[in-house]
């Protein structure tokens, strides 16, 4: 049975060991806690998955900018991480349909992710460039993703800048 909520002071460092151990270093981790310090942070957006009252999972969703004809707010997804123990159990697909449901309740228009594309597609994720939404990284156009939500609008494209807490990774 796996609980999903949004995360609390108490769960900060076992977000911190789940982020670590899923990707091997810690700078997903500082990461989390750069975004955490800045006005990028979403708190209703950072979310755990418990297994028996033990945090196995962490998604967040912070804003990250999408600069075009003018400069717009959009959500990035980063970082996504399930403890190795609990990977390829649905705790990840969990984390981010819970996710992107109150992205769009809060009436959010597009979230980014860098990612795994036979993964992200499953939950309608697309090339960027589809959407002419520009990668800031070098890297191949099938893994630098976006979903659209329901307010989305035509005027979000661009080129991704990603605030000074996501220079470390």
């Amino acid at each position: 049975m796996i609980n999903i909520r949004y995360e609390t002071l108490a769960d900060y460092t076992r977000i911190a060991e789940v982020n670590t151990l899923a990707f091997g270093q810690e700078n997903e981790a500082k990461l989390v806690e750069e975004i955490r310090r800045s006005d990028r942070y979403i708190s209703e957006l950072s979310l755990v998955a418990e297994v028996e009252n033990v945090v196995v999972g962490h998604i967040l969703f912070s804003y990250i900018d999408l600069v075009g004809e003018e400069t717009l707010q959009v959500l990035g997804l980063a970082p996504l991480a399930v403890h190795p123990q609990f990977q390829r159990q649905g705790i990840g697909s969990g984390l981010i349909k819970a996710g992107l449901e109150i992205a769009e309740a809060k009436g959010e228009t597009i979230v980014i992710v860098l990612g795994h594309p036979e993964f992200y597609t499953r939950f309608g994720f697309q090339p960027s460039v589809v959407y002419e939404i520009e990668s800031p990284f070098p890297v191949p156009e099938d893994v630098f993703m976006v979903k659209p939500l329901q307010s989305y609008h035509q005027k979000y494209k661009g080129k991704v800048v990603y605030p000074p807490a996501f220079h470390g990774v």
